[in-house]
């Protein structure tokens, strides 16, 4: 039986890229295992050059002086880097969900933070708009798309601050002038490959102007110095996204996977919005293209919703365990064709009632 995979993370991966990874694993250089090689041996080097490269080609920021690193530590290891690299006195901050809210905690440790505005009033069923951010910030931060609560960022505010934005649940899926971010961060298991590694890409000119000093392997200075391979790197997780990457590109590029995402959502939205057993948990104009929430009407039929869904090979889509509810995550590597099945399995549920 095919299975449907709407896992929020980790995400569902092309099945060419986990052929070409398992192969990898077996036979990589003449005979040795991608983990098994020298992470300085020109194979891997060669890697590591590719998927940088990859991630600027892929946002259009090839040649227009921004770096792509590939760290460990995941996108909470960011929310630390980014404050001791760019906090000097102050940083604004728009907290839409537990993410930014952590970024929050973790930036108030190195310099003073206005939160320039929330939707915790809401249990952040929204994303919200007409906030002000101080002119005298050190960066303003955002996430631009919140696995947990489904709501997504269309639009990003101008200013002449530099912005920090948080994609890790979006990267690639959409098209966007990708130059109005001084840095943006992405842990890859949510839209680009396994858990393990998290692309940095930054503007360089908005470094060394914090006069604290910075442990080394924090100091994105140092890390750009080292291409990415200051310490051991996370070889699976960063061939497996320069694998994906290189999948996307292949597909010819972000533009035509964002066709496809519009499609899913579209498929998915209306089948909610229809559907009286079916209600969504974030506002309509602030819907996520990644991650679709929604709870049942009658809490009777979970049950046989569930039952229904795994007769169908449908998986990964309980809600977060703080909500509840239903979340399905359709990353980029999750087919129209899945999202089909989803929606008739709605849909019978609702003839079945």
């Amino acid at each position: 039986m095919k299975k449907h995979n709407f896992s929020a993370g980790p995400c569902v991966l092309p099945k060419e890229v986990i052929q070409k990874a398992s192969e990898a694993l077996l036979d990589f250089d003449n005979g040795l295992s991608l983990i098994e090689i020298s992470h300085r041996s020109k194979p891997f080097v060669d890697v590591m050059e590719k998927a940088r490269r990859l991630a600027l080609q892929l946002l259009d920021l090839e040649g227009k002086g921004y770096q792509a690193l590939f760290l460990q530590g995941g996108a909470s290891t960011q929310f630390v880097m980014v404050a001791l690299n760019l906090l000097e006195t102050e940083a604004a901050y728009l907290n839409t969900g537990t993410w930014s809210s952590n970024a929050i905690k973790e930036a108030k440790l190195y310099g003073k933070v206005h939160e320039v505005a929330s939707s915790a009033d809401k249990s952040f069923s929204y994303v919200p708009k007409n906030y002000t951010i101080p002119a005298n910030c050190d960066y303003f931060h955002c996430t631009s798309n919140n696995t947990i609560f489904g709501t997504q960022l269309t639009t990003f505010p101008k200013t002449d601050i530099p912005m920090v934005c948080d994609m890790s649940s979006d990267i690639f899926s959409r098209t966007l002038d990708f130059s109005q971010f001084a840095l943006i961060y992405a842990g890859a298991q949510k839209n680009m490959g396994p858990a393990g590694t998290t692309l940095v890409v930054v503007r360089e000119d908005i470094l060394n102007k914090v006069t604290r000093s910075i442990p080394s392997i924090l100091n994105y200075n140092v890390q750009i110095a080292k291409n990415s391979m200051f310490n051991t790197p996370p070889v699976f997780a960063v061939y497996t996204s320069m694998l994906t990457m290189e999948w996307l590109q292949n597909l010819g590029g972000i533009s035509v996977i964002e066709a496809e995402n519009n499609k899913k959502a579209q498929l998915i939205y209306s089948e909610i919005d229809l559907n009286p057993l079916f209600t969504g948990f974030a506002a309509k104009e602030d819907r996520s293209k990644m991650n679709a929430t929604f709870n049942l009407t009658e809490t009777k039929l979970k049950e046989t919703f569930e039952t229904m869904l795994q007769k169908e090979g449908i998986s990964g889509l309980n809600g977060h365990r703080s909500v509840g509810g239903y979340r399905a995550s359709m990353y980029n590597a999750l087919t129209l064709d899945s999202v089909g099945v989803l929606v008739d399995v709605m849909s019978e549920l609702e003839r079945k009632a």
